[in-house]
């Protein structure tokens, strides 16, 4: 069967709206066959510079989105016992580099949650993979001066 194409915007750091995006997906599709996580946040700044304000929006976007966003989704795969859950994630979710604490510590994290998820799901048939490539080019606002936020990469 062929779909028409919907656009749904999400924010990946605003935990609060992932259910209902996906609620609206699942009520508007009935499921969802591949889920893939590629949305990210970063950040370039030494430890003690980065407010933990900023740590802590980072770690919303990279591990609490897609891990909020695939519980939701999970479900209905489950049901089916089919699907596949693809996790872009970095490098950096592998090693640490300096000046990008708080985007390695959430990649770690997403890496741990997806490989733990990858050994449950194998029961069900539902494949979940996660690829770390190296540096990519990423778009980049220079920030204005005192504005944190203006120093996010997306």
């Amino acid at each position: 069967q062929t779909y028409a194409p919907k656009l749904i915007l999400l924010d990946i750091s605003d935990i609060s709206c992932i259910r209902d995006v996906a609620k609206e997906i699942l009520s508007c599709y009935g499921c969802v066959d591949i889920l893939i996580n590629n949305a990210s946040m970063k950040v370039k700044g030494a430890v003690q510079s980065i407010s933990l304000e900023l740590d802590k929006k980072i770690m919303d976007a990279n591990y609490f989105g897609p891990i909020t966003l695939t519980k939701a989704i999970l479900p209905n795969m489950i049901s089916r016992r089919t699907g596949q859950i693809v996790l872009i994630n970095s490098i950096q979710g592998k090693i640490g580099i300096p000046f990008r604490a708080a985007y390695a510590a959430s990649k770690h994290a997403a890496v741990g949650f997806f490989d733990c998820l990858r050994a449950e799901m194998e029961e069900f048939d539902i494949s979940v993979s996660t690829v770390n490539p190296t540096f990519i080019c990423s778009y980049h606002r220079q920030p204005a001066p005192g504005n944190w936020e203006a120093s996010i990469w997306k």
